[in-house]
């Protein structure tokens, strides 16, 4: 797969996968029904040429360097604006699953308030978005649809762990190719709650708790505080909201509303929406679990006078 990837940089890729193709077909003998569904380059009918190219580039990675604002150069004609915040942890009780919507900034909209940043794969599978919003998108989208043929042929649901490694091993074909992607996948399995964390490079990380984008450090803040194994259910979800609150009054770049998602043995449910500025002020409101009064740190302190100690 690395000999593709690194051969899409001067070839036209569709001609590059029908040579590869009869190849391996003169080699091994083997029919070109692997090159489906399997093949993961986008087309689930058999022996047909994959659906998905590269840009018609010689350097993908370089053409957008080229004309996409970088920091290096501002004069670029096309701006990604950044700014987001996800986060996710499992304890005894499931998976607590948050994404921050983006904030605006003036009459600039960073990034579209209405995107959804947690992707609903399948009834036990969730996917968060960080980096570039199609990508993330197509991809994931993508991986829901293999999720489903897995169910089909094998009459049981894909693990966790499964679908995050077919999804790395889907964007490690394209390495280098300019695809920005950060994202967690997040359901229960046989084994229980799980989380694994996949990028654009083909990184998989499995752990108990992972937060991306730009407000990340501000989450992980109050998360490494305040997470352990034995939470209640409504714990979590306050942890969770406390956690995407902090990152969305830090951060410049993700403010606005948050979703939380939980995710247990008989599916993931979608707990809310909640506004940052009102959990800044109010609180989340009448919700079990959750202390009265905002979160800001100035309405906590509202009305007390700290003297200082005379030396």
């Amino acid at each position: 797969m690395n000999t593709f990837a690194s051969r899409f940089a001067t070839t036209g890729a569709l001609v590059e996968l029908r040579n590869a193709q009869k190849e391996m077909d003169d080699a091994d003998g083997e029919s070109s029904a692997m090159w489906g569904s399997t093949g993961g380059f986008g087309n689930l009918t058999a022996g047909a040429p994959p659906s998905f190219a590269v840009p018609g580039v010689q350097d993908p990675s370089a053409f957008l360097r080229l004309h996409t604002d970088d920091h290096a150069d501002p004069n670029c004609r096309i701006k990604i604006q950044h700014g987001t915040t996800t986060l996710a942890f499992r304890f005894q009780g499931g998976v607590i699953v948050l994404s921050i919507r983006v904030r605006r900034r003036g009459a600039t909209l960073v990034s579209s308030g209405t995107v959804k940043k947690v992707i609903e794969i399948n009834p036990y599978l969730l996917g968060t978005m960080a980096g570039g919003a199609a990508d993330c998108q197509y991809w994931e989208t993508y991986l829901g649809m293999h999720c489903r043929l897995h169910e089909l042929r094998n009459r049981e649901r894909i693990s966790v762990s499964a679908a995050s490694k077919y999804l790395s091993n889907l964007v490690y074909s394209y390495k280098g190719m300019g695809l920005s992607m950060g994202t967690m996948i997040c359901g229960w399995d046989k084994t229980g709650p799980q989380i694994f964390y996949v990028d654009s490079d083909g990184t998989r990380l499995k752990g108990d708790l992972f937060s991306v984008g730009s407000g990340s450090t501000f989450a992980y803040g109050v998360l490494d505080q305040g997470y352990h194994w034995d939470l209640t259910d409504e714990e979590a979800q306050e942890l969770g909201r406390r956690s995407i609150y902090a990152a969305g009054h830090r951060d410049a770049f993700s403010g606005n509303t948050c979703n939380l998602y939980h995710v247990k043995e008989n599916g993931w449910t979608f707990c809310g929406n909640y506004d940052l500025s009102k959990l800044h002020y109010e609180g989340p409101g009448n919700v079990p679990g959750a202390p009265g009064g905002g979160y800001g740190y100035d309405v906590r302190m509202e009305g007390r006078n700290i003297v200082p100690v005379s030396a």
